[in-house]
């Protein structure tokens, strides 16, 4: 990590820049890219006012924040603070967008092999079915034994065509024309 500093009206001491730098060292575990890492603190004294900025070079990004202050100290601990909230909110957007970008490879992967869905709803032919001229309650003794959840027959009392279904309660539901 490359600091780089600039006092105006003010003697940029070691002791202030062992501060800066144990500061950044507690934050290793967000800035794990030392190398392209390099930090531009700026001190200053206005009007009695101790105020201190960084600029921060990190991963393409440059995060800043500055603060003003009765203690050069103080100013710098606030500022170096605001730098590490930015620094987080950068670091779980890149996660989170590498974490959607896996999720889409990892849906277009396996839906690969599949044909494509589409918007509409499909209509897929099934086996015809004999429709024989039966009662209702013959019809719900035959559905009884099938396989489906739904019997089409002609009504033998009205000669036209019915539907008797299994419903989720148990019993049968007749659709009648």
């Amino acid at each position: 990590m490359k600091f780089e500093y600039t006092g105006r009206h003010i003697e940029v001491t070691p002791a202030l820049r062992t501060h800066v730098e144990d500061h950044f060292a507690k934050l290793g575990h967000l800035f794990n890219n030392k190398d392209e890492l390099s930090a531009h603190v700026i001190m200053g004294v206005e009007k009695g006012r101790h105020k201190s900025e960084i600029v921060l070079n990190w991963r393409h990004e440059i995060l800043t924040a500055n603060t003003s202050n009765s203690d050069m100290y103080l100013s710098l601990s606030q500022t170096i603070a605001k730098i590490e909230k930015q620094g987080l909110k950068l670091k779980k957007k890149i996660i989170d967008k590498h974490h959607r970008k896996a999720k889409k490879v990892g849906a277009i992967e396996s839906d690969g092999d599949s044909a494509p869905e589409t918007t509409a709803p499909r209509i897929i032919n099934a086996r015809g079915y004999d429709v024989k001229p039966v009662s209702p309650e013959e019809a719900a003794m035959l559905l009884g034994s099938e396989v489906n959840q739904f019997l089409v027959f002609r009504n033998a009392d009205t000669e036209r065509i019915a539907v008797m279904f299994k419903r989720k309660d148990g019993n049968y539901g007749l659709i009648q024309p």
